[in-house]
């Protein structure tokens, strides 16, 4: 028995050192949510944990792309301490959410009640930036200047409200690792609350076309609801690419309302509308040497969409940062072309997902 026990202490550190030592190699993503849970109860983890409450915004939220994992010096110390004050706290490429996650995931492994507050004082965060229309902005407070007035629309880019509102649902059901938080009800009331505005604002903000429901824009205008313009390659849109979280969130609804069943089956019947077949996406040398990204015929290739589809004609588009639309992905500059994701074929998921969504909320009804 003593021998079982000296094993399972061995492998456990193992797995820990080896954790330990390859942290630093990682995205802060696969540092705050994706590392073993022993890691999370290490000298290291607490660290960062560190990090992360010294780099929290005073009001509650954070900075994106921020490396929080990396050894802090004094100097970058005194520079994350001075900008606790300054706007900047963001839900855009999962900033916020992110640092929530892994502060519930620490507390579970080393239970400091600092790292519950920051977790609450998020929440705090996240509850005072929710539009009365349910929605959600990229940025709050609101960033000031023409060049980045969307940060002020409803974003459901790189998936920023649906973060949000994940986030929200695992906490008013006590999922994924919440529950070791114990937090109040009133906190969870507020989530299921602020999720539930959430919802309508999904539903609100749908475009519709000829008194049908369709997808969404990368992100509505607060006021209007309208697909906006973000930046000047990111024109309003149908977006093939943002729709399809909104779409998988719907359908996880349980006992969905009417209206949440015409929002999905219009979004699928638009999927299924708009798939780019008989295409791929191939990496060439060009003339220069360089590396780049073209569009080659293959009837054998697998099912395509593009990002964006022009809102009054429907069909595909490409976009350089003059913000001309042009027809083809080699009409555009080599820099947009290569540095930004024109196509997906994410909503493969969700049309795979549709005929038992649909046998147990709409064929059973």
């Amino acid at each position: 028995m003593k021998r079982i026990t000296l094993l399972i202490f061995c492998l456990t550190y193992l797995i820990s050192s080896s954790s330990a030592q390859d942290y630093l190699a990682k995205s802060w993503k696969q540092v705050a949510t994706q590392m073993p849970d022993e890691w999370y109860g290490t000298a290291e983890a607490a660290e960062v944990a560190g990090n992360v409450l010294l780099a929290q915004k005073d009001i509650g939220g954070w900075a994106k792309n921020k490396p929080y994992h990396h050894h802090f010096t004094e100097g970058d110390k005194a520079e994350y301490f001075e900008a606790k004050g300054e706007t900047g706290a963001t839900i855009d490429n999962g900033a916020t959410t992110m640092e929530m996650r892994f502060l519930a995931k620490i507390y579970a492994a080393q239970p400091d009640a600092r790292y519950k507050d920051a977790f609450e004082k998020g929440l705090a965060y996240l509850y005072e930036a929710q539009y009365d229309n349910g929605g959600w902005p990229q940025f709050y407070p609101v960033r000031e200047g023409k060049s980045v007035h969307y940060s002020a629309d409803i974003t459901y880019n790189d998936n920023a409200m649906i973060n949000v509102m994940r986030l929200l649902e695992d906490v008013f059901k006590d999922h994924d690792g919440m529950d070791v938080l114990k937090l109040g009800d009133d906190l969870k009331k507020q989530a299921k609350a602020a999720y539930d505005r959430g919802v309508d604002c999904i539903l609100n903000t749908q475009i519709v076309v000829n008194g049908q429901p369709t997808v969404w824009c990368a992100q509505h205008d607060p006021v209007t609801l309208a697909p906006d313009n973000a930046r000047k390659y990111e024109l309003a849109s149908f977006s093939g690419a943002e729709s399809v979280n909104i779409v998988d969130l719907l359908m996880d609804l349980e006992h969905p309302s009417p209206e949440i069943i015409a929002a999905v089956e219009g979004a699928i019947k638009w999927f299924n509308e708009h798939k780019l077949e008989g295409i791929r996406l191939e990496r060439v040398t060009n003339a220069e040497g360089e590396k780049d990204l073209v569009v080659v015929e293959d009837p054998e290739a697998e099912t395509l969409w593009a990002r964006f589809y022009d809102l009054e004609t429907g069909n595909p588009y490409f976009c350089d940062r003059d913000g001309i639309k042009k027809n083809t992905l080699a009409e555009i500059g080599y820099e947009r072309r290569n540095g930004y994701g024109w196509y997906t074929n994410a909503p493969e998921k969700i049309l795979k997902a549709y005929p038992k969504w649909q046998n147990d909320w709409v064929t059973k009804r």
